[in-house]
Order: C-alpha cells, then structure tokens, then sequence
C-alpha cells in the first residue's frame, strides 16, 4: 500500500498495565522507571502508561463524604491522597521527564496532579527528549471522582503531531463523550491513547468502534491493582485477601477497522508490544472520515470553545 514519503510505516508500541502502591510517591516512580526501560528494551517507540499510574487510584474510597456531612477520618484519607500527588513543575515531575529522556521514547503518563490546592486525573505526553508537548485534564471525572478531582477545559482539547503520527489523548470515560472524541477526529488524531481503569468486558467494545469510527489506532492502558496494592489501614467495605483484584486490567491496542493488535488482557499484570502498519491509514479513509466527506456539516457542526474559564474575573471599573 502506497504511503506517504515523510509518513513512519511500522512504529512499535507498548501498553503497560501495572499499578504502583498507593500512596508511596517513590515507589511509583520507581516503578515507572522499571516498566519504562522495559518497554524501550522491547524495541518500543512509543510508551502508554494507565490512567493515575503516578499518584494513585482510590478504588472503592467514599473519603468519608455523604450528602451534607463529611468526616474526619476521610479529610485525612484526602491528605494521604493529596500529597501523594505530583506537582508540575516539581521534583517528582523531574524524575519522570528524566526517565523518558534516558529511554528515548514517547511516552504517555496518567498522573494525579497537584496544582493549587485542587487535585486532576491527567495525561502527560513526553517527546523522546523528556519536553512536556502534552498535558490534558480530564474534562469530566466520573461519578465520586468529581469529589476528589476538578475538571479540565478547553485549553488542552489538543491532538498532538509527533514523528511517529498525530497523537490525542482520552482518560477514561472521555471516551463516552461523543463530542470529546469529535474534536480530537476533527484534528486528525492517528494514535488515540486511552489511559483508563475501566476493566468491564464491554470497555474493549468501545476502543474497538473507537477505532473504526476515528479510522485510528487505539491505545488503552489500564491497571491492574491488587489489595497488596494498597495500605492495610485502606477502608473498604469488605475484607479481602491481598492477591484480591481491585483493578482486573483489560489493556489493548486497535486498528483503524477494529482489528485487535494486542489484548484485552485481564487478571494480571502485563506489558503489550506490538507493531502499528501506519500505511493502513490511507486505505482507511476510503469509506470514512467523520469530520470530512462522511460529515454533513450543513445540519452537524461541533462548536469547540479552547479558551479556558477563569474562577475569578476581574470587572473594570464601570464607575
């Protein structure tokens, strides 16, 4: 199949799925540090990581909040958790741009992030040189995540261009926004990385028409996490034992026709490296191209709105 001149035909690809202890900041990193030569050792080019890989996620924590009352014991439970978190810039945050520059890959990173005094599920795209070219907020955080995380905006709704194609970023249930998934179409995305820790069966069904619809690659990164993942002290509502899967997994990694490359995998921790034929692209877009010839934007437009609200405004004086 034809492709063109300056288009990368074949990049080989990782998918880690992992979890880091909750709570232990160092332990986590190290880690990623671990998984990360790992994959550049398995000829990776490209690297994704689960959604909150580096700070932690809370499965199965109410942080003692009910409607109208909330507790001591999960206001302590929220410190543990916030200062687990990594700041940007910041020390933990140096560590990881210097892992990825000594491995000489691209790499996505699903992170707890620090900024201010609230706390946001992101995703981290590093170039091989370990620069920060993306850094997406999840825009929308899921049932009692919005109590522990703030949401993105539009600032960052951005498909990134790399030697090794045009890569976006969903986390998670992002990718149950139709029109979230619109805007990245919209701006050519080639590699959609999908860091998550949705571990249901029907979550591959969505990566797959994901991929046919966006007539892209699919790269999901979930968790795999046990009890012994997380600290005795941890409130849960039941005891279980320690090899107890708290995240099943179910990484993959999708053709443009739904076709899977590698995955699902459950039940276990695994790194998935394949091969992504990058010329299938081209043929790809015969039949389909959603914000193109297979778009009616006569009767269907997407009104994208980049500039991020402020909290606080100041008014000029109208006196």
């Amino acid at each position: 199949m034809a492709v063109s001149a300056d288009r990368r035909c074949v990049v080989r690809v990782a998918v880690v799925q992992a979890a880091a202890s909750l709570f232990e900041v160092g332990g986590g990193l190290g880690l990623f540090e671990v998984l990360l030569r790992r994959a550049r050792d398995a000829g990776a080019e490209l690297v994704v990581f689960p959604e909150a890989f580096l700070g932690g996620y809370p499965k199965g924590a109410s942080f003692g909040a009910t409607v109208g009352e909330r507790t001591s014991e999960g206001r302590a439970l929220f410190a543990r958790y916030r200062r687990s978190a990594i700041e940007i810039p910041g020390e933990s945050f140096d560590r990881v741009r210097a892992a990825v520059a000594d491995a000489g890959c691209l790499v996505v990173v699903g992170v707890v992030e620090r900024a201010g005094h609230t706390l946001y599920c992101s995703s981290l795209l590093f170039d091989q040189a370990g620069t920060l070219i993306g850094h997406h907020r999840k825009l929308m955080p899921t049932g009692v995540e919005r109590l522990i995380w703030g949401q993105g905006d539009g600032s960052d709704i951005a498909v990134i261009p790399t030697d090794l194609g045009r890569i976006g970023m969903a986390i998670c249930w992002e990718s149950y926004l139709p029109l979230y998934r619109a805007a990245l179409y919209e701006q050519g995305v080639e590699i959609y990385c999908a860091p998550t820790v949705d571990a249901r069966d029907v979550w591959t069904a969505t990566m797959r028409h994901i991929a046919v619809e966006g007539r892209c690659f699919v790269l999901s990164a979930n968790q795999f996490a046990t009890r012994g993942d997380y600290p005795a002290d941890y409130p849960l509502d039941e005891q279980v034992p320690p090899e107890h899967p708290m995240i099943n997994g179910g990484s993959c990694v999708v053709d443009p026709f739904g076709e899977l490359l590698a995955g699902p995998v459950f039940g276990q921790p695994e790194l998935l490296v394949t091969d992504l034929d990058r010329g299938l692209l081209d043929g790809a877009y015969l039949d389909l191209d959603v914000t193109g010839h297979y778009s009616r934007p006569d009767l269907l437009r997407l009104d994208h709105t980049p500039r991020p609200p402020r909290a606080v405004t100041t008014r000029p004086d109208r006196g």
